[in-house]
């Protein structure tokens, strides 16, 4: 911003960057070497590349999973039975922490929040009839596991790994402190990120393997900045790790993608996405020595922000949801999810995936706004915004940098208190009216009025008690020597900080070995007990319920 006039009575954006009441040609930089075309170095403007005449659109998809892989499989079907190009499958609370359905503690959650799965027979259901090969998958799950489970699922349902196409979430600094906790040290998190990446480059070379998730991370409170800053951060030190390992950077650079949070400040938002590929490209091209124009190039995809949406009224989070994929689509991403209008109470129903899925085709078919690449390229306000944003998420990646190596903040809780410092300040801010919000602190109505679509979004699942019994019945059934065979080379491999672990995971979890079985040999090999909460031995009898 220049200093022709102090910041007006427009207040700030919700990173908190003054806002002047409106904007003139000398409040941001015209460079065209910041700008340039679409589709050329350092892509502020988007991938569009010569010689394209027309934007691409994105690929549109829905979070999806419920309950069992074979209900699940049903809710993929339908969402591409309504147009969705590709799905996003999020698994269970258990799932998601590498624990198995028939863990004690795990029983009342199972398939309450997402889809159930353990073994490779459950992928194979998950999977079964989908066209593997023409739509993209990607996974709300551990990594290493979502790899294993899809690559071993492609045979069996006619489809060669080498040409699915999806993307797997890599958290290893983070997961601990947000939505993804194994249970896992770091060490171990970022040891199995970097054997799946390369596992994926070499068996999978479509799939990006190295997905980095803001959203997950974002959606508890973290402005664009903190969100940007924090996500740069675990791309550039994955990224130092696998050069370290020997590969170059334009082996892997190109299947790196990123998946960003879009809140309410549709204009901040949008210039966070310019801001992310540009310090993208320069960090790929400058830092990292990538040659090839794709590793310059962030794929970029986005699931509007869950935490925008209100258990009040919530008719209008469709409203919320519209206006967010319509800022994404102006900003040029490559791939979309709304988080649906019941949310805040459940996963998505039948009804509210169709829903989301329609908004989508609606902005693309009939607004036109993808007919041009970056159409508010050029906006005195969006390049000034996106100027300060990426000024402010690099200094906030130098600032962390500087304080250490990134073993030592992990372990000492700098990142955990930087997110949870984002949860209380959310909180205070909708509570004292900071934060407006339609419906929760403004523009209420009794609880009495308040039912369109309450039906619907209140409708609960409840735990997939069938699908319990079903893995204890199974257990069984197995070949115990093979299937200890194979748990036992997991548990060497884990000891080994040279061994590579997608090989011996992959064998185990073909040899019938469960999630959690894998994953508690992963811990014992590193010392420490097999089952978090040391239950291993509880389990529930057959029949009972908690």
């Amino acid at each position: 911003m220049t200093d022709h006039e102090a910041p007006g009575p427009a207040g700030t954006t919700a990173a908190g960057i003054p806002l002047r009441p409106f904007y003139r040609p000398d409040d941001s930089s015209r460079d065209q070497g910041t700008l340039a075309d679409p589709g050329t170095y350092p892509f502020t403007r988007g991938r569009l590349r010569p010689p394209d005449a027309r934007p691409r659109g994105w690929i549109q998809r829905e979070l999806s999973g419920e309950g069992s892989p074979r209900r699940s499989n049903q809710q993929l079907r339908a969402l591409l039975a309504d147009g969705a190009l590709g799905v996003d499958v999020i698994g269970d609370n258990p799932t998601v922490s590498a624990l198995d359905p028939d863990h004690p503690m795990c029983v009342p959650a199972v398939g309450t929040t997402g889809v159930s799965l353990c073994r490779k027979q459950d992928f194979i259901e998950l999977l079964a009839g989908l066209p593997l090969d023409r739509m993209t998958l990607s996974h709300s799950l551990p990594p290493a596991f979502a790899l294993a489970g899809q690559y071993l699922a492609g045979p069996p349902n006619g489809i060669d790994p080498k040409v699915m196409r999806g993307s797997a979430i890599q958290a290893p600094i983070y997961s601990e402190d947000c939505s993804y906790s194994t249970f896992l040290p770091f060490a171990m998190r970022m040891r199995l990120s970097l054997d799946s990446i390369v596992f994926s480059l070499r068996e999978m070379p479509r799939f990006h393997a190295f997905l980095e998730d803001t959203y997950y991370i974002s959606d508890g409170g973290l402005n664009a900045v903190e969100e940007m800053s924090l996500g740069l951060l675990e791309i550039r030190e994955v990224c130092r790790r696998l050069l370290a390992r020997g590969l170059p950077v334009d082996s892997f650079a190109p299947r790196i993608a990123i998946l960003v949070n879009c809140r309410m400040d549709l204009f901040e938002e949008i210039a966070k996405i310019r801001a992310t590929r540009r310090l993208f490209a320069r960090m790929m091209r400058e830092e990292f020595g990538a040659t090839d124009p794709r590793s310059w190039s962030a794929n970029i995809a986005v699931h509007t922000s869950g935490l925008t949406l209100t258990a009040a009224q919530p008719a209008n989070n469709i409203v919320r949801g519209a206006l967010q994929a319509m800022a994404m689509a102006m900003a040029g991403v490559q791939g979309l999810e709304i988080s649906t209008f019941d949310e805040p109470f459940r996963t998505p129903s039948a009804i509210a995936h169709q829903l989301a899925i329609r908004t989508q085709q609606v902005i693309q078919a009939e607004t036109n706004i993808g007919a041009v690449e970056d159409p508010l390229g050029g906006s005195y306000y969006v390049e000034s915004l996106t100027d300060e944003l990426e000024r402010r998420i690099d200094a906030a990646v130098r600032q962390i940098e500087e304080l250490g190596d990134v073993d030592t903040l992990v372990e000492s809780g700098y990142f955990r208190r930087i997110l949870t410092g984002a949860m209380d300040r959310h909180s205070s801010a909708v509570q004292n009216g900071e934060l407006r919000i339609v419906g929760v602190n403004e523009h209420t109505i009794s609880p009495e009025a308040d039912q369109f679509l309450r039906d619907i979004a209140e409708e609960r699942f409840e735990p997939d008690y069938a699908h319990v019994e079903r893995i204890r019945s199974w257990r069984a059934f197995r070949r115990d020597a093979p299937l200890q065979a194979s748990l036992e080379r997991v548990r060497d491999a884990s000891a080994d900080p040279a061994a590579d672990l997608m090989a011996p995971i992959i064998a185990a979890l073909d040899a019938d070995a469960t999630i959690g079985e894998i994953t508690s040999c992963l811990r014992e090999g590193q010392g420490l007990p097999g089952d978090p909460f040391e239950y291993a031995a509880r389990r529930l009898p057959a029949g009972a319920r908690p």
